[in-house]
């Protein structure tokens, strides 16, 4: 993915009115569900993520296999 499409894709889900949760699966097979707009910052190709309890999560957009449009509990 590129860091051009990677930006264009989170920011849209991002500013999708109202918020939808969704996933960030990378090439290891972890998926990070992005379940709060505001818990996540994005800027040329990286993105960094405040999980639940404050645990961060930082991906680029190298290392993102796909952006599943749902939960990371669904097989969407």
């Amino acid at each position: 993915m590129t860091s051009e499409h990677f930006d264009e894709t989170i920011v849209a889900l991002m500013e999708r009115i109202p918020f939808h949760v969704f996933t960030v699966e990378l090439n290891t097979g972890q998926r990070i569900e992005i379940d709060h707009s505001r818990a996540l910052i994005v800027r040329e190709g990286v993105a960094v993520f405040l999980g639940p309890g404050g645990v961060p999560h930082l991906f680029d957009h190298e290392s993102v296999n796909q952006v599943i449009v749902a939960p990371a509990n669904t097989d969407a």
